[in-house]
């Protein structure tokens, strides 16, 4: 059994949860400021404020390329790792787990391809649904039509992101992000400061970089995964492997798709507050990141070792990650807050010394936090639905999301102005969480049931329909 198996398989949880979470935590915040970074790239530019709402306007292309990448990865990855559990009872049929990482980087890339070619004969409507003006549509057509070029290369690097971690590889998934990152860097200096390609060689950078980390996760698949892989070969497209693929990937793919209208919905209300809201806006949410990405660390981390141990019908093993992995997101959460909320005004004095900014900042930070904390148990129980194969409370869970926080936000606007914007996300995840719980209650007996009933005969069968 190689080592990262032996994390999902028989590690202490503890031990099982630092090697799978700390990378994943360590990765996101690495990504997050890769992202300040980049932004301070075409800030230096000439012209920096058309160049900058460029990108932010082609920013929900980019979240709908990653949802695409996540239905067959986050669906994929959560199959593969209830499969290996499983296979402990009937190695021999092992290897048929080829066909569903195969069938999950193909997918990805064949629809990545689809939207990718769409996005560019459409292009022109495509600028102009962005809500760029006339100022920033020339801008704007060039960053989106460069990275509509890439869309095969960037969901397929997601979808093989959640491949990989599948098999409990979290630190190889660390060094191929952290590594992306650092190339991304080197190309925006190539292309931005280097060459005056402006937003052209920011998502041309992107692009190149993600296709270095498709070509490195596919070199260490077959070079040491000894049951994944995404040869052609093993391509299929058996009712066993899509029915469950799609069933936990449309979740996530609406959740995504939910999360980008409720940023269009936010940054919209918040404009006709001006300048000094939406400001405020932006920096509470890159200080709020860093702790939501370690909460997302554990609750994202630990997804390939429920869902192994629920393959293998490991029952304690199940309810013991589960149970730390709630306390550690309950610790982290209860630090996080605490900590930032007393220094909450010399943080955000850090980015701007402006006296309004600070005020509104205050208060949007303060909400965010608060929302961080229910939002993190959130995050945990999905990914067990997600772990356990049980669709319907995913999809349920990313419908509330969206369905809640809309007309909260409006409603908000109207009764009580910004402050009605600013504490609708707050109100929402409350309300989502509640719904979560419920819909663990709900979903518990099922969950017992199966792992009472063992893995052999189920990972029989589903062995043997992946493999027809």
């Amino acid at each position: 059994m190689s080592t990262n198996r032996w994390y999902l398989s028989s590690a202490p949880i503890v031990r099982a949860l630092v090697h799978l979470c700390v990378p994943m935590a360590a990765a996101m915040i690495v990504g997050a400021v890769y992202n300040v970074i980049n932004a301070g790239f075409v800030g230096s530019l000439h012209d920096s404020a058309v160049l900058l709402a460029a990108i932010t306007l082609g920013a929900p292309v980019l979240g709908l390329v990653m949802a695409v990448g996540g239905v067959f990865g986050v669906g994929g990855g959560a199959l593969i790792s209830r499969l290996l559990g499983a296979a402990e009872h009937e190695p021999a049929k092992a290897s048929d787990i080829k066909h569903v990482a195969s069938f999950a980087f193909w997918g990805s890339v064949i629809v990545g391809a689809v939207l990718g070619g769409a996005g560019l004969l459409l292009l022109h409507p495509l600028v102009s649904l962005l809500g760029a003006d006339a100022a920033a549509a020339p801008a704007t057509g060039t960053y989106v039509t460069v990275m509509l070029a890439f869309v095969p290369a960037l969901a397929a690097a997601f979808c093989l992101e959640q491949i990989v971690r599948a098999e409990g590889a979290a630190r190889q998934v660390m060094v191929g992000l952290i590594a992306s990152t650092i190339a991304n860097v080197v190309f925006d200096i190539l292309f931005i400061l280097v060459l005056p390609w402006g937003v052209a060689g920011a998502a041309l950078a992107m692009g190149l970089s993600n296709v270095g980390v498709v070509i490195y996760f596919i070199v260490w698949l077959e070079r040491n995964s000894e049951h994944v892989s995404v040869s052609p070969q093993w391509f299929t497209l058996a009712p066993a492997v899509m029915k469950p693929v799609f069933g936990v990937g449309v979740g996530e793919l609406l959740q995504s798709s939910f999360l980008i209208v409720t940023s269009l919905v936010l940054n919209n209300l918040a404009a006709a507050y001006g300048d000094s809201a939406l400001a405020a806006m932006g920096i509470a949410v890159r200080i709020a990141q860093v702790p939501e990405f370690l909460v997302m660390g554990v609750t994202l981390g630990v997804l390939p070792l429920l869902a192994y141990s629920y393959g293998k019908g490991d029952r304690h093993r199940l309810t013991s990650a589960l149970r730390v992995s709630a306390l550690t997101v309950g610790g982290l959460v209860v630090i996080s807050s605490a900590t930032l909320f007393v220094f909450r005004e010399h943080v955000i004095l850090a980015f701007s010394s402006d006296g309004s900014v600070l005020t509104i900042g205050v208060t949007i930070l303060t909400a965010q936090l608060v929302a961080m904390i229910v939002n993190g148990f959130t995050g945990l129980l999905t990914s067990l639905f997600q772990a356990t194969g049980r669709a319907l409370p995913a999809i349920v869970l990313s419908l509330a999301k969206g369905t809640l926080f809309i007309p909260i936000v409006i409603l908000g606007n109207l009764w009580f102005g910004l402050a009605g914007i600013i504490w609708s996300l707050t109100v929402s995840e409350a309300l989502v969480f509640v719904v979560a719980v419920v819909m663990w209650l709900a979903t518990r007996r099922a969950i017992n049931r199966g792992l009472a009933e063992g893995s052999t005969e189920r990972a029989e069968e589903a062995l043997e329909q992946v493999g027809a």
